[in-house]
């Protein structure tokens, strides 16, 4: 378990297998959200019936439907705003949930996602089991209906779904839910229910990419039960400002910087941090007291004083591995380099999904909607 701070905040972080970290602390930073329980009305508005045909055309996708962890990559009709960033595509998992990062890989279920309900569920079991979705220009749903979890399959199927609106609005709705989530195993595959997102920045020591979770909002399992529903509300983030005086001057936001050359506004802790470190953050336009330029002189020194160190620790690795070419210690460095992101080698019990694209055959009747 380490501490790190990043911008003058701090960050509690635990390490996970092959240098992949999260946030375990929480905030409302980015999201507010409600849970709605079967009694509450708005549970009920929230549902988006795929049956009516007001919504828009659905969409049966046929390997999805047919297929056990499997993740399809789908172009959306809209720019869809998540932790600030907008997407053109995301690819739907049959495991219950939306995987929103740029570079998919088989441990699609760590971080980068929006998960109604993820889980072991097994879409290939029976013929009424499907994964379908709409897009109508205003909103894009996911439903996952009568799925079914290997070896409790007798209990029933699941049926839920997830909405992302144009405004950046996100709902979770459920309808059948035969079984208390909190029971349900995860060692075959994480069950969880939330948002996460995270940035890929390189490894200055090894020039390798590495992923970190910036935020997760986790949902209370327990609280998953037939007829309830979850809405997320969007926050402004530093990302909405497009000019240096909305971005230093703006109510909504705070700890926003402004970076001319890339003419972006930002806290640092965003898909874009790489570029946001690559620069060192030049010209940017904060506090103009003696304070901050000191701050900033300290920055400069300090990051000097580290590159030097790192030069000569880099020199020392390279003699001893000459010198030392059977040793363990370079031997595990040398191994280490090669299972960095994007070509991790993840161990075996990690959930691991098979992407696919497009195509697919028809599940009885229902005609698929071609290729994604």
């Amino acid at each position: 378990r380490v501490s790190r701070a990043v911008l003058g905040g701090g960050l509690s972080i635990s390490t996970l297998p092959n240098n992949m970290t999260r946030v375990v602390e929480d905030s409302g930073k980015y999201y507010t959200w409600r849970i709605f329980g079967p009694e509450n009305q708005r549970a009920e508005n929230l549902w988006i019936d795929m049956n009516d045909v007001r919504h828009g055309q659905v969409r049966v996708h046929g390997i999805l439907s047919n297929s056990y962890k499997q993740a399809v990559p789908v172009a959306l009709s809209f720019d869809f705003p998540f932790y600030g960033h907008y997407l053109r595509q995301i690819t739907i998992a049959t495991g219950g949930f939306i995987f929103t990062g740029d570079i998919t890989h088989r441990m699609l279920t760590a971080t980068q996602y929006i998960a109604p309900l993820m889980a072991n569920f097994d879409p290939s079991y029976s013929k009424e089991s499907t994964v379908q979705y709409l897009d109508n220009g205003e909103v894009f749903v996911v439903q996952w209906e009568h799925v079914r979890i290997p070896g409790k399959e007798s209990v029933g199927g699941f049926t839920f779904q997830v909405a992302l609106y144009k405004t950046g609005t996100i709902t979770f709705s459920y309808r059948d839910i035969p079984l208390s989530v909190d029971v349900i195993s995860s060692a075959e595959h994480p069950v969880k229910a939330g948002l996460s997102d995270a940035f890929m920045v390189m490894s200055p020591s090894s020039q390798s990419q590495m992923i970190y979770e910036y935020h997760r909002v986790e949902i209370d399992v327990t609280k998953i039960t037939n007829y309830s529903a979850v809405e997320f509300t969007p926050l402004p983030t530093c990302l909405l400002h497009d000019s240096c005086e909305l971005c230093l001057s703006a109510s909504q936001t705070s700890g926003c910087s402004w970076c001319h050359v890339l003419q972006r506004c930002s806290d640092g802790m965003d898909r874009h941090r790489q570029e946001w470190l690559d620069y060192d953050f030049p010209d940017v336009k904060t506090d103009s007291s003696t304070k901050s330029v000191g701050l900033a002189n300290t920055g400069v020194i300090a990051g000097l004083a580290s590159a030097l160190v790192l030069l000569l620790a880099l020199i020392l690795v390279s003699l001893y591995v000459s010198y030392h070419p059977s040793a363990v210690s370079p031997l595990y460095l040398i191994q280490r380099r090669k299972s960095y992101w994007p070509s991790l080698k993840f161990q075996k019990q990690e959930s691991g999904y098979t992407e696919v694209e497009g195509g697919g055959h028809e599940k009885d009747s229902i005609v698929e909607a071609g290729p994604c």
